[in-house]
C-alpha cells in the first residue's frame, strides 16, 4: 500500500512468456496484488504468470489490446484497487517506476500519470523506430494543439490511474483495438483530470511487442479521428459514445458493480 491506498499491477499480455518473469522481478513490493490478463496466447504466459503468483484470468478468444485492458481494469476494480497501474509484461518500459506512479496518485497530486518515453529524450537511444518518434511526435503535437493540453506524448503504454478516474469514464464504449489507450486519455483531457508524467526508460528488442507499420498508420488515423470527435464534444456539435458524458472535473464516483465484474471470464 502507499499512503493507505491499495495498489493493484494489471499485465495485458499476449505471448508474453520470453519476458514476463523479467518484468515481474523488478515490480516495487508497494504493489498489493499483480492481475495477468491473457490474451488467448498461444504460448505459456497463463501458466507461467500462476507460477510466479500472479492472479490470472484468461479469454477464451483474442478481444485485442483495448478488450484486454477491459477486463484488466474490472478485475482491478473488483478487487478493491484505489489505484491501477498499467504496465505491459514485455519489458519495454520499467516496472522500477510503478510506484513513483502510484506515489504521485497516492499522495492526490494527479488523477492519471503516465509514463513518458519522449521526457528525458531517451526514446531513440532505447531503439524507437524513427517512424514511429516521427509520427509520436507529430500526433502529439496535433493533438496538444486541439485539446489544449502540454502532454510530451498520448502512446504510452505506461499509466495509473485513481479508482476514481476509471470509474467516472465509459470505458466499455471505446475501442477493444490499440486506439483504447488514446481514448481513454482524450476522454480524460475532456473530463478535466489532472494528468502528470515521469520520464520513463524505454526498450525496443525482439520480444518486446510493438506493431507493424500498417497498423500504425490505421492507429495514427484513429488518433485523428478521437481527437475530432473531442473537439466536436467540447463545442457541443456531435456527441460520440466514448465522449457520452458529462465534461466536469473530477469527484468521488459512485461505483459501479456491473462495470466491475464486465469482461471478466
Amino acid at each position: 500500500m502507499i499512503n493507505e491506498k491499495v495498489v493493484i499491477a494489471v499485465l495485458p499480455a499476449y505471448n508474453a512468456e520470453k519476458t514476463l518473469a523479467r518484468t515481474v522481478s523488478e515490480i516495487p513490493k508497494a504493489v498489493d496484488a499483480c492481475i495477468l490478463v491473457d490474451d488467448h496466447s498461444t504460448d505459456s504466459t497463463a501458466e507461467l504468470a500462476r507460477e510466479l503468483g500472479l492472479q490470472v484470468h484468461v479469454h477464451d478468444q483474442n478481444r485485442g489490446y483495448g478488450g484486454n485492458q477491459k477486463t484488466c481494469y474490472a478485475a482491478a476494480l473488483a478487487a478493491g484497487a484505489d489505484i491501477v497501474v498499467m504496465l505491459h509484461p514485455d519489458y519495454q518500459y520499467s516496472p522500477r517506476l510503478v510506484e513513483p506512479m502510484a506515489s504521485m496518485i497516492a499522495y492526490g497530486v494527479y488523477d492519471l500519470v503516465l509514463g513518458s518515453r519522449i521526457l528525458g529524450g531517451g526514446a531513440l537511444r532505447g531503439g524507437m523506430p524513427l517512424y514511429k518518434y516521427i509520427s509520436n511526435r507529430a500526433l502529439t503535437f496535433f493533438q496538444n494543439l486541439l485539446l489544449g493540453a502540454k502532454l510530451s506524448e498520448y502512446h504510452t503504454g505506461f499509466r495509473a490511474y485513481s479508482r476514481e478516474m476509471l470509474l467516472s469514464l465509459p470505458l466499455q464504449a471505446n475501442s477493444d483495438d490499440f486506439i483504447f489507450d488514446n481514448q481513454l486519455l482524450a476522454q480524460s483531457i475532456y473530463l478535466g483530470a489532472r494528468i502528470g508524467e515521469v520520464s520513463c526508460p524505454t526498450r525496443y528488442f525482439p520480444e518486446a511487442s510493438s506493431i507493424n507499420l500498417r497498423r500504425s498508420i490505421v492507429y495514427g488515423l484513429s488518433v485523428l479521428a478521437t481527437t475530432a470527435e473531442c473537439v466536436a464534444a467540447r463545442t457541443g456539435l456531435y456527441h460520440s459514445a466514448i465522449f457520452d458524458f458529462p465534461p466536469l472535473l473530477l469527484k468521488e464516483a459512485e461505483e459501479d458493480s456491473s462495470l466491475a465484474i464486465e469482461g471478466l471470464s
